[in-house]
């Protein structure tokens, strides 16, 4: 199983930059956040050597301006771009990105919820509808929007080549014009909603259930708890995910969920000498009774006879 991308595993994965660069252009500190941007073309030369796109699953926010044919699935979208397009994303909403041809050229930037908060403009990126799950955050471009958003990327990759003493100010400016600059545009349509769709939610279902596992401590907590939960950073109904899930495995979205967590109880029971409200914590439950009686349920007996 895929797991998310970190800015580290990004830099290292693409070869960017050397294993002993990565501390330099990383933060120390992670509340002034990060960002960089990058040539499409230099990225897809990465890509063809290491036959990989690791970019698909990552920890921070990525604005692309794309020049070539593409293909972008979403959960219960896929959305072709024959040309030109700016495509925004989050790390709330999974999503793949296949270049249908090797003719790439654009740029695309990443950047961390801090970087932004840096600003002070008082922008909440997560309830902005271009990053919201249920969005279209693909955005068809005419020949003018290309030469103005070409323009407007060249300054941001030149200005992070400067020594201007604030620069990294005026780099957050151009991120806050790209943002606005794409919810003024209108979404490119989705081309299809069939049973290859469903497959590819009920995988990313399943992914997402997944990251939220191993439980390496007491103090984590699973971020995920419900089926609707799982639906909203889908960008689908609750209902939807259940249909689909049950005609794709026979299982409802609270099945899998359940088991899950009962799986990983069973290992920190046996694999950890926490406690059995530590480890209730860690799982999403409120009350240790909840947990026990849940518990009990899914195995036959109690945490503390399981153990």
């Amino acid at each position: 199983m895929t797991e998310i991308a970190t800015l580290r595993s990004f830099y290292k994965e693409m070869g960017f930059v050397k294993d002993n660069e990565l501390n330099s252009i990383l933060p120390n500190n992670k509340d002034l956040g990060h960002f960089n941007v990058f040539s499409i073309s230099n990225m897809m030369k990465k890509v063809k050597e290491t036959k990989t796109m690791p970019y698909n699953r990552r920890a921070y926010y990525k604005i692309s301006f794309i020049n070539g044919h593409n293909i972008a699935e979403y959960a219960d979208k896929t959305i072709e771009i024959k040309k030109h397009a700016l495509l925004f994303a989050s790390p709330k909403v999974p999503y793949n990105y296949i270049p249908q041809d090797e003719k790439q050229s654009g740029y695309f930037c990443i950047f961390t919820h801090e970087f932004l908060t840096q600003s002070k403009s008082g922008i909440l990126l997560d309830e902005l509808p271009i990053f919201k799950p249920g969005g279209y955050p693909v955005f068809q471009l005419s020949s003018v929007q290309v030469k103005e958003l070409k323009a407007l990327y060249e300054k941001m990759y030149n200005e992070l080549q400067s020594d201007y003493a604030y620069k990294y100010d005026l780099l957050r400016n151009y991120v806050l014009e790209l943002i606005h600059y794409g919810q003024k545009l209108q979404p490119l349509e989705t081309t299809d909603v069939s049973h290859n769709a469903s497959v590819r939610i009920a995988g990313l279902f399943v992914e997402l259930l997944e990251r939220q596992f191993p439980i390496t401590s007491p103090q984590q907590q699973l971020e995920l708890r419900t089926a609707k939960d799982y639906a909203d950073r889908l960008a689908i109904h609750v209902n939807h995910l259940n249909k689909v899930l049950k005609e794709n495995t026979g299982k409802t979205t609270t099945d899998f969920i359940n088991g899950r967590i009962a799986q990983e109880a069973k290992i920190l029971l046996k694999q950890t000498d926490w406690n059995v409200s530590e480890i209730a914590y860690s799982l999403g439950f409120d009350e240790v009774a909840h947990f026990s009686n849940f518990f009990k349920r899914q195995a036959g007996v109690s945490p503390l006879g399981f153990r």
